[in-house]
Order: structure tokens, then C-alpha cells, then sequence
């Protein structure tokens, strides 16, 4: 990765030996990070327990392991495969994404070349709200696009739209979100003193609104009927609490940490006190456009994999911030930027946190995850009737897809598709969704 500015910026073409990056020192560091990842790989088949790992390279050092790996395996030829791929049905592509720090993925992705290096032209087109995001792909103005969690799930069932079936193959994020309260709150920290209160939400089929019900819920609240709930778009939250016309919101970065940036609220609660790394945003495509173009689908993938690993590590979030902070993408100051990513924040009630896990980037698409926003979709009255869980999950978030992507860049994968999580101190298990939503209602 690149740490001078000006070989970062998007679409600046000096050209390279292989014609797909920047100039010849990205072409460097590129096939290094290449390199990187298949090393890092190898030592870990070889040596899959980590504490032997570790010592090992405490041992030889890193320089000495990969002289040892590499008379073992013919790296280059390996690399050689790994960077031969099959042709691109479509090179020019229109992704849509929001001004949210979730869309880190799709962001970096682009202003670190790492869609030049799969061969593709991608133009980000910044957009106002996820219904805007919904319409352009639906109409095939995007061919994919920065999606929340649970919207291809909602489109691929006819929810608030045309049914159209989806297919998300990339989580971008998991926790970036925040329960936001007005200053004039302060006192007010107890949800069951909130009836009538009025918060904005960023899509009904989101995962802030599904939190946001859940925690009102555990508290005593009716959401439907104890506070009210504004759709709203997420760049408009924070003048709409500064002038009182809301009293707070839940919605994802940096529009809580602009709020305390601009002293008109605080941080009530991160969503991943509710929830430690739950899902939040997405990559989706129509799967009319993945069966027309296969290839292009898995280069896109690819890109969106090597960003959500390098975003993900802490050594690189503040260049991180550099990068997607402009205005041509967050708009945001650079201090809000890095407050989120670093996790060490003011957070508007005179404490100064840190939370390293504040944001992370798994691209995993669980299906244990797609599970429970389905439950909550079936639980609000979004959907009615019987719901086939599994089977729309499995069909919706490409588990599979994405962990053959993650083999072909070295990554390692879950080993299943399901698993238990924990929400408010419950236990959510994926296998018995039903028995689930009964326990609940009952404590409604």
C-alpha cells in the first residue's frame, strides 16, 4: 500500500510494466502484498498452530521463514497463476455507495487501485440514501453497489420494492454505529423514560432500525407505538438534531462522531454494546448481473476482499482515514475520520474512549446473520406469514462465493456458514429462529 498521497489518488494513470496500476512503485507494492498474502498462507498450512507459529518466526525471523518456505514452494509460479484471470465480461462498471464510514471497503478499494489491479474501470458514484441506492441498481443505472445488510434480503422477498432477487457476496463492516442523543439529553440516559421521543433511522430494512427496536424493546418500549421513527437520510441527521426536529439517531459513522464534533450531541451507546460484531453493511449485485457476468462479479469480489483486509488492520486506519476522508467521498474532517477508525474518541459526555473494535471489516457473509435480520423482519411485520429462513439466507449472502474468493488471496475462512451470537446477553441460535422470536414477544 501505498503512504505518499499523491500514489493514492484514484484514477491518476502514470501507468506500470502490466498497465494496471498507478505507476511502478504501486506495481511494486501491489504484486509485495501479493506475495505477502500467499507467504502468510503457506506458513500457516505448514504450521497451523499459532503459538508455534509465533515462535517459530521469533526463532528464524520473518526474513529466515520465507527463505526456508521458498524452497519448499514456487512462490512465483504461484503468483503467476494467482494474477491469471479469466477474461472481464464488463471493465466499465457504475458502484454506488454512501458517505459512511462502512463504505470503507468500496472507498479504498478504488483510491488504492485495488479494482485496477483486477482489470476494472470502476466509477464510485457517491449517493444521497439507500431507496436512491435501491432505485439506481434496480433500474441497472449501478451494476452493484454499497448496500445495507438486510436490503438484499428485503428486495429479493418484494419488500418495499419490486422483487428482485439479490445476491451480497461481501460483508464491507461489522459494529460503525452508534445510538446519538441531543445534548438536552444528557440526564436522560434511561430508554424507559423515552416514550415519546423521536429518533431517525437510516432504511427501514436496516440494521439500525432492527438494533434500535431491539433495544427499545428490552427496555420496555413499543416502537411502534411508545417513540417515533424517522426514515432519514444519514448526511441529513445531524442538522435535523441540531435544530431539534429529532431527538437522536442510530446510524453509522462518522454522522455520531460529527454530532460531538460539532458539540450538538453524544454517544449514547456504540451498537456493538449491543451487539459485538454484528453485521452493518454490504456489497450487492442482481443476480441478473452476476449470471451475465460471472467473471466480473468474482474480480469485483476479489478488490472488495484484499480492501476489507487491509482496512481491517490497526496499523493502517489512519492512512485509511487519509484516504476516505476528501470530500469527493466522506466529506468529513479528518479528525472525525480517525476517531472512528482508531477507536479513541471524545464521546460528547467529557470522556475520551477507546474501543479498537469500535469499527471492524469482516467480509464473511454469515448466514446465521441473514437469519436474524430475517427474524426481526418477521418480528416488526415487515413480512408476514411463514418465513423459510435458511433457504433465503443461503440464497441471498454468498457464504460460499466469498470463501472461495478469500482462498484465492491466502485469507482463511470460516469453516461453517452458522454460528451462535450473542444480543444483549441473549443468545441467538440460528437453528431455531422460531423458538427465538416466541421468547421475544413474551417479554415484550
Amino acid at each position: 500500500m501505498p503512504s505518499d498521497r499523491s500514489d493514492d489518488t484514484p484514477h491518476a494513470h502514470a501507468g506500470c510494466r502490466c498497465g494496471r496500476h498507478a505507476s511502478e512503485a504501486e506495481h511494486a507494492r501491489a504484486t509485495s502484498l501479493d506475495a505477502g498474502i500467499l507467504q502468510s498462507a503457506a506458513l500457516r498450512a505448514i504450521v497451523p498452530d499459532a503459538r508455534q507459529r509465533r515462535g517459530f518466526l521469533r526463532a528464524v525471523g520473518a526474513s529466515g521463514a520465507m527463505a526456508a518456505l521458498s524452497a519448499l514452494f514456487p512462490f512465483s509460479a504461484l503468483e503467476a497463476m494467482a494474477d491469471e484471470k479469466l477474461p472481464l465480461e464488463k471493465k466499465d462498471l457504475k458502484v454506488g455507495f454512501l458517505p459512511i464510514t462502512c463504505a470503507t471497503p468500496i472507498i479504498l478499494a478504488g483510491a488504492a487501485h485495488f479494482y485496477d489491479k483486477e482489470g476494472l474501470k470502476v466509477d464510485l458514484q457517491k449517493t444521497a440514501g439507500w431507496a436512491v441506492v435501491r432505485d439506481k441498481v434496480l433500474s441497472r443505472e449501478y451494476d452493484a453497489s454499497h448496500m445495507l445488510s438486510p436490503m438484499p434480503l428485503a428486495i429479493s422477498m418484494g419488500l418495499g420494492s419490486t422483487s428482485v432477487p439479490m445476491v451480497m457476496p461481501v460483508m464491507e463492516n461489522t459494529n460503525g454505529n452508534a445510538i446519538t442523543l441531543h445534548t438536552k439529553h444528557r440526564e436522560n440516559r434511561d430508554p424507559k423514560n423515552w416514550k415519546g421521543m423521536r429518533f431517525a433511522i437510516p432504511f427501514d430494512y436496516s440494521m439500525h432500525n432492527f438494533l434500535l427496536r431491539h433495544y427499545l424493546a428490552a427496555h420496555g418500549l413499543d416502537p411502534d407505538r411508545d417513540v417515533q421513527l424517522r426514515v432519514m437520510a444519514p448526511p441529513d441527521m445531524v442538522s435535523n438534531l441540531r435544530s431539534g426536529a429529532i431527538d437522536g439517531f442510530i446510524v453509522a459513522e462518522p454522522f455520531n462522531q460529527r454530532a460531538v464534533y460539532d458539540n450538538v450531541g453524544f454517544i449514547h451507546l456504540l451498537t456493538s454494546e449491543i451487539w459485538d460484531n454484528h453485521p452493518c453493511c454490504a456489497f450487492a449485485a442482481s443476480d441478473e448481473f452476476v449470471r451475465a457476468n460471472p467473471n466480473t462479479f468474482a474480480a469485483l469480489v476479489r478488490a472488495l476482499i484484499r480492501a476489507t483486509a487491509y482496512a481491517n488492520k490497526a496499523e493502517n486506519r489512519k492512512q485509511v482515514a487519509d484516504l476516505i476522508a476528501p470530500a469527493n467521498y466522506l466529506n468529513q474532517p479528518l479528525t472525525v475520520v480517525e476517531q472512528v477508525l482508531t477507536g479513541r474518541f471524545a464521546d460528547g459526555l467529557g470522556q475520551v474512549r477507546n474501543e479498537p473494535n469500535r469499527i471492524a471489516f469482516d467480509p464473511f457473509p454469515w448466514h446465521s446473520m441473514a437469519v436474524w435480520m430475517l427474524t426481526q423482519m418477521k418480528r416488526w411485520g415487515y413480512v408476514k406469514g411463514d418465513v423459510n429462513f435458511r433457504d433465503i439466507a443461503e440464497r441471498v449472502f454468498l457464504a460460499t462465493d466469498a470463501r472461495k474468493r478469500m482462498a484465492e488471496l491466502g485469507l482463511a475462512p470460516p469453516g461453517d456458514t452458522y454460528r451462535t451470537h450473542t444480543i444483549l446477553g441473549k443468545t441467538f441460535d440460528p437453528a431455531k429462529p422460531d423458538a427465538y422470536l416466541k421468547s421475544l414477544q413474551a417479554s415484550l
